[in-house]
């Protein structure tokens, strides 16, 4: 019995290039495969024809050229030379918020449920760049909310943090975009959202402070009228979640 096979070969004497195989699984499935066999933002996503030829994105190849140049560096050496589409696509990945659409990222996930008690999503990582000097600012996002006859589908959360973050972005802005979105798809009686954030604009450059930690915080509803309400949400936060 054969125990061991190469990389173009599958179990039960099945020969299968994968390169060919790869060809057939659905878009999705694909990204994923594309995901972990290259590096996200280098050669794991090429751009399409028609996005590589765009005038934005030579637009953005050839300003990423002028700031090499203003640097003192040579765009054309062996390092350099494909930099200027890395940038172009590395920042179309960072900044994909912009086009995501909010409805097909809810996509009919809010479920009338009898429930009435506080929901609490916590320690969702982000990963953001600052409008002011396009620098990232990244930390852990906390999301809370009292349904009022609905509730929504527990991965959506994180997903719309995800949308909010992917943006040129001042966290505070962040924080209420978060909670103002939950407000108004949800209606409920009242929503929390908490960020906890370093920012290297406050690290690399300027005071140069490392572990300087930003927190904001947007409360509506009880959360805001209610002190006991806002008081149970804090709680919440500081206790340490279950490992696995």
């Amino acid at each position: 019995m054969k125990h061991g096979y190469g990389a173009s070969e599958v179990s039960h004497g099945s020969r299968v290039k994968l390169g060919a195989m790869d060809r057939t699984l659905p878009d999705r499935v694909r990204q994923l495969v594309d995901e972990m066999e290259h590096e996200v933002g280098e050669d794991g996503f090429e751009p399409s024809p028609a996005e590589a030829g765009s005038e934005g994105g030579a637009a953005v190849e050839n300003a990423v050229r002028e700031i090499l140049l203003e640097m003192g560096e040579d765009p054309q050496r062996e390092g350099l030379v494909n930099t200027p589409s890395r940038v172009r696509r590395m920042y179309r990945e960072l900044t994909a918020g912009y086009w995501v659409d909010p409805d097909r990222l809810v996509n009919n996930a809010i479920f009338d449920v009898d429930y009435s008690e506080m929901v609490v999503v916590k320690d969702i990582a982000f990963y953001s760049l600052c409008e002011h000097h396009m620098l990232p600012f990244f930390g852990q996002a906390a999301v809370a909310y009292i349904p009022s006859g609905s509730v929504i589908g527990l991965s959506k959360i994180p997903r719309i943090v995800e949308m909010y973050s992917r943006r040129l972005q001042v966290q505070e802005r962040m924080t209420k975009q978060i909670a103002d979105f939950l407000m108004e798809r949800l209606k409920p009686k009242g929503v929390g959202v908490v960020v906890e954030a370093s920012h290297l604009c406050a690290v690399m450059r300027g005071v140069r402070k490392p572990g300087t930690i930003m927190t904001t915080s947007h409360v509506l509803g009880l959360f805001r009228t209610a002190d006991r309400t806002r008081a149970e949400f804090f709680s919440h936060l500081a206790r340490t979640p279950p490992t696995i």
